[in-house]
């Protein structure tokens, strides 16, 4: 397959050097060469040829030298590697390089043997990132793990140059929860457990992707979703209502039992949340979810509901108010909150 290399280097004669050292390499489809006079013109180039693998840089350049534009490339392509070609070979030069990313150094003048060994070093190592995130995302297995949302989030530039990126949105959260589930597991056995809430969260999962929604978490016998999006709200109480009534509407027969008819309690807010990933980078375990005030308060709100209660906020109720039959409860003392807060019941 071939690669394609960007070569920047203010040197005129440069490219047609490179051409005709590699003629053979070019001819045989093996390497495309695009070529920048600068770090500025570079960056056009990139844009331009987003499937660069290896940047072969020169240091000393009009306008933007190379190890600027070795900080810049890590923002714009964090998957394209940089050698650094250049005559500057002094030991400082070489740190600077190697500490801003340079994946290695090749010093002027230019050894063309050595360059194609290096080239098809960091070729490969490139092709190896890739084809990487290419099998993580297209593992069927992992899907299974991890949400729909998170995989979205890994073909975004924040994925390669920062895990630990985060934005503010707009957003409401759903928390969801299986009423007297708990009382089931201390006297059902564990596979009869495992397979009546697996039931039941399959259909909750079902309504909640069904207006658009994601799945954030699975909390024992609980969900939390979230919506985004145009009219994320709305969104939300639809999946809700929708996870009520088919909810109730099933039966489960369960060893020497009665007839066990679930019900959910279910909690929502709207508002400002803090997105990205929550966690630890030097566990390496991380969790692409929200966070925020809005998050808590719909939490306390599914713990205040009752069995087949939808509990929303008063700044929710206001926003859907013409849309939803709505139930004022009156104002309540949520858990960790200085002030009571005004709550109303979905009815329909």
């Amino acid at each position: 397959m071939k690669s394609k290399i960007l070569v920047v280097d203010d040197e005129t004669d440069l490219e047609l050097l490179i051409r005709q050292k590699f003629r053979r390499q070019i001819r045989e489809l093996q390497y495309e060469f695009v070529f920048a006079f600068n770090g500025v013109d570079a960056l056009v180039k990139l844009q331009q040829h987003p499937d660069i693998d290896v940047v072969l840089s020169d240091i000393n350049m009009p306008e933007m030298d190379g190890l600027t534009l070795l900080e810049k490339l890590g923002e714009v392509s964090p998957l394209t590697k940089t050698v650094i070609v250049s005559a500057y070979s002094d030991m400082a030069n070489i740190r600077t390089a190697m500490n801003r990313g340079a994946f290695d150094f090749i010093c002027k003048p230019v050894n063309f043997e050595d360059l194609d060994v290096t080239m098809q070093k960091t070729i490969r190592h490139v092709a190896q990132l890739r084809d990487t995130l290419k099998a993580i995302k297209e593992n069927n297995i992992l899907r299974m793990y991890v949400d729909e949302s998170v995989l979205n989030f890994m073909d975004r530039r924040e994925f390669e140059s920062s895990l630990m990126v985060n934005e503010t949105v707009q957003a409401t959260a759903v928390f969801i929860d299986i009423c007297g589930f708990t009382a089931i597991t201390e006297r059902e056995s564990a596979d009869t457990v495992v397979k009546l809430i697996n039931l039941y969260f399959d259909v909750m999962v079902k309504e909640i992707i069904a207006q658009g929604g994601f799945v954030d978490k699975f909390m024992g016998d609980a969900i939390m979703a979230v919506f985004r999006g145009d009219y994320h709200l709305d969104r939300a109480i639809e999946a809700a209502l929708a996870v009520r009534n088919h909810i109730e509407s099933m039966e489960a027969t369960l060893p020497d039992e009665p007839i066990y008819t679930p019900k959910v309690a279910i909690g929502i807010n709207t508002g400002e949340v803090i997105s990205g990933n929550i966690g630890s980078a030097t566990l390496r375990r991380l969790d692409y979810t929200v966070i925020g005030d809005v998050v808590n308060t719909a939490q306390r709100l599914q713990s205040y509901a009752q069995e087949g209660q939808i509990i929303i906020s008063d700044a929710a109720y206001q926003l859907v108010k013409n849309s939803f039959r709505c139930e004022p409860l009156g104002e309540v003392l949520l858990k960790n909150k200085a002030n009571p807060v005004a709550v109303y019941a979905v009815i329909e």
